[in-house]
């Protein structure tokens, strides 16, 4: 059963990496990279400490939190534990895979981009849900540099699909302890 999971994942990005146009390569090479999205970042947490300045910190206390846990969960112990090579390592692909720029780990299983995205905009959905209008439209760029990954031929699909998942949890943790913590914290301060 996995071996056939694996083979759908492979040839599903085999279809998806041929996909390219040279034209478009460094904009997604540069689209991957964590200073593009600094405008983003800056607007995201302008609107937050806007709406709220006094409970603004557990928010960006929150996002920090579930990418520390994503990107320790997927670069720390599932990389080196699964240890699967990514597409533009495995001499299976030479010549047959698009890539552009730098490869990356050695590994690639689950990704970290896909964890760190999806978390940070999973926690942000549910922390700003009923508050702030409009931060589900962040789930596209999470899927948008998520997709980069299999265009740059650093990532296999489901690589990317455990990471979201993987960064979905972490999200959900945080949310629960950051959650807990200030319950506490009020009750202590109500005593």
């Amino acid at each position: 059963m996995i071996e056939f999971l694996v083979h759908l994942d492979e040839q599903l990005f085999i279809f998806l990496n041929s996909h390219h146009w040279e034209w478009f390569d460094p904009i997604v090479d540069q689209s991957t990279k964590t200073i593009t999205w600094v405008p983003l970042f800056a607007f995201l947490i302008y609107k937050i400490y806007k709406y709220d300045p006094k409970n603004s910190w557990w928010v960006f206390g929150g996002v920090a939190l579930t990418i520390l846990l994503a990107d320790q969960a997927t670069s720390t112990l599932m990389k080196p534990y699964f240890e699967r090579l990514r597409p533009c390592h495995d001499p299976r692909w030479d010549g047959l895979i698009h890539t552009y720029g730098r490869c990356g780990g050695l590994y690639g299983f689950a990704s970290s981009h896909a964890a760190n995205t999806f978390g940070m905009t999973t926690f942000l959905n549910f922390k700003m849900k009923g508050k702030l209008k409009g931060f589900g439209w962040l789930y596209l760029y999470a899927f948008f540099v998520s997709y980069t990954r299999i265009y740059l031929g650093v990532h296999y699909p489901l690589d990317l699909l455990v990471g979201a998942l993987v960064g979905v949890l972490a999200a959900w943790i945080s949310w629960f302890l950051i959650v807990i913590v200030k319950r506490e914290i009020v009750k202590n301060l109500l005593r």
